[in-house]
C-alpha cells in the first residue's frame, strides 16, 4: 500500500479521529474516542515516514527540525481542515504526531461546558484559566470564550499560541493570533510586547515559566482579560502552581496579587461516554468570591474545595460532583466515575454504596465489603 498524507488524513477525518500517529513499523494509528486503534495496511517503513515528511513539513519549517530535531507547527490541508503536527525522531528516525483540530467552533451545550464560561468572557479584567492533563480540549475551551467575545464585544484580541488551531475571522472585536516560532520567538517574549498593542483581551496557548506567568498577573492587574492554561489536575493545584514557581521570598506578595486579579479556574477531564459514543467533558469549577480571596491570601487553598462543594450558587462545582452528576445522567459508567474521583467515598455515598474497611490480621491488609 502506498501511503500518502491526504489519504490518512480524510480517513482519520472520516472516522472521527482526534489524532493521527505515523510511527515505524505499523499502519498509522489513530485516536478514536481517546483510545488508541490501529489502522489496518501496511507497515510505515523509514523511507516512507521520510517521503511523508517532506509532504507535511513546509520550507521553512525544515532546517528548524534539522536543527532541532522537533518542531511543532499548523497548517490547513484542503479537506481536513487544520491539523497541528509534532515531528520528533524515534531512532533516527522522524515520526510524528497530528492533531485534528476542530473545523468550527461548537456551541457550549454540544460541548459540555458550564454556563459561567459566558458570564466570564464578560469580564472586563482579570485573569481565568483552564486547566487540565494535555488532550482534555483547553485549547478548544479557549477558542470557544474567543469566540464569544468576538461576537458580543468590540475589543481587541490577542492570542499567543503554539501553535494556531483555529483561525477566528473578526467579527465586533479583532483577533491577533500570534504563532510560536512563526511570529513570535517565544510565549514569554511575545507578552512582553503584546501590552503594547493596545490589547483588551490576551489569550495566552500555555504558562510556562516564571516571566510568562508574572506577566499574566501583571497584565490582569493592569485592566486586561487574561486567558490562559495550564498543565495541572485540578483548581486548587492550579493556584499552587502558579505562586510557587516564584523564589519563595517572592511567593506572599505573589498570593496577594493572585488573590485580587484571579476570577476564575476550570480544571477539565474528557472521558469516554458509557455508550462508547465519543467523550464527555467533567468540569470543576472554582470562583474567586471574596472568601475564596481570603483563604488564597492565607495559604489555605485546601479550604476552597469546601467552598466549591457549598458554591453552587456562584456555580462552582468540585470535580467530585460533576463526575457524580455525569454518572446519574447515564453519561458515563460507575467505574469511570470512581476512579477519576478525588474522594471515591464521596461517589460511593452518595450513590449508597458506601464501603467499610475492615483489618485482616494475617495478610495486615485492608479488606473492602459492601455496607448492607
Amino acid at each position: 500500500m502506498n501511503w500518502n498524507l491526504d489519504r490518512i488524513l480524510r480517513g482519520a477525518r472520516k472516522l472521527g479521529a482526534s489524532d493521527i500517529h505515523l510511527v515505524r513499523g505499523v499502519a498509522p494509528v489513530a485516536r478514536i474516542n481517546g483510545e488508541i486503534q490501529f489502522i489496518h495496511g501496511e507497515p510505515l517503513d523509514e523511507q516512507t515516514l521520510r517521503r511523508l515528511l517532506e509532504e507535511v513539513l513546509p520550507p521553512k519549517q525544515r532546517a528548524v527540525f534539522e536543527e532541532q530535531w522537533k518542531l511543532c507547527f499548523s497548517q490547513h490541508f484542503p479537506g481536513v481542515g487544520r491539523c497541528r503536527t509534532s515531528l520528533y525522531y524515534h531512532g533516527g528516525c522522524p515520526e510524528m504526531a497530528i492533531r485534528l483540530c476542530e473545523m468550527a467552533i461548537r456551541p457550549a451545550d454540544e460541548l459540555g461546558l458550564p454556563s459561567i464560561l459566558d458570564e466570564l468572557t464578560r469580564l472586563p479584567n482579570g485573569l481565568v484559566v483552564v486547566t487540565g492533563p494535555t488532550g482534555v480540549g483547553k485549547t478548544t475551551t479557549l477558542n470557544y470564550m474567543i469566540d464569544v467575545i468576538n461576537q458580543s464585544r468590540r475589543a481587541k484580541i490577542v492570542t499567543i499560541e503554539d501553535p494556531v488551531e483555529y483561525v477566528h475571522q473578526n467579527n465586533r472585536s479583532i483577533v491577533i493570533q500570534q504563532e510560536v516560532q512563526t511570529d513570535v520567538k517565544s510565549f514569554r517574549e511575545a507578552l512582553v510586547h503584546v501590552l503594547r498593542q493596545d490589547p483588551d483581551v490576551v489569550v495566552i496557548g500555555e504558562m510556562r515559566d516564571l516571566e510568562t506567568i508574572q506577566t499574566a498577573l501583571t497584565a490582569a492587574e493592569t485592566g486586561h482579560l487574561v486567558l490562559a492554561t495550564l498543565h495541572t489536575p485540578d483548581a486548587v493545584q492550579t493556584v499552587q502552581r502558579i505562586y510557587s514557581v516564584f523564589p519563595a521570598e517572592q511567593q506572599n506578595a505573589i498570593v496577594v496579587q493572585l488573590s485580587s486579579v484571579l476570577r476564575a479556574v476550570i480544571a477539565q477531564k474528557l472521558l469516554p461516554r458509557a455508550d462508547g459514543r465519543g467523550r464527555v467533558l467533567a468540569c470543576e469549577v472554582l470562583v474567586t468570591t471574596p472568601a475564596v480571596r481570603v483563604h488564597l491570601r492565607e495559604h489555605k487553598e485546601h479550604q476552597c474545595y469546601n467552598e466549591m462543594q457549598t458554591g453552587k450558587k456562584h456555580q462552582m462545582q468540585t470535580m467530585d460532583n460533576a463526575l457524580l452528576d455525569l454518572y446519574q445522567r447515564g453519561e458515563i459508567t460507575y467505574d469511570l466515575a470512581l476512579t477519576h474521583c478525588r474522594d471515591p467515598n464521596h461517589l460511593r455515598r452518595r450513590t449508597g454504596d458506601e464501603v467499610e474497611e475492615e483489618f485482616n490480621w494475617e495478610t495486615d491488609l485492608p479488606l473492602r465489603r459492601n455496607r448492607l
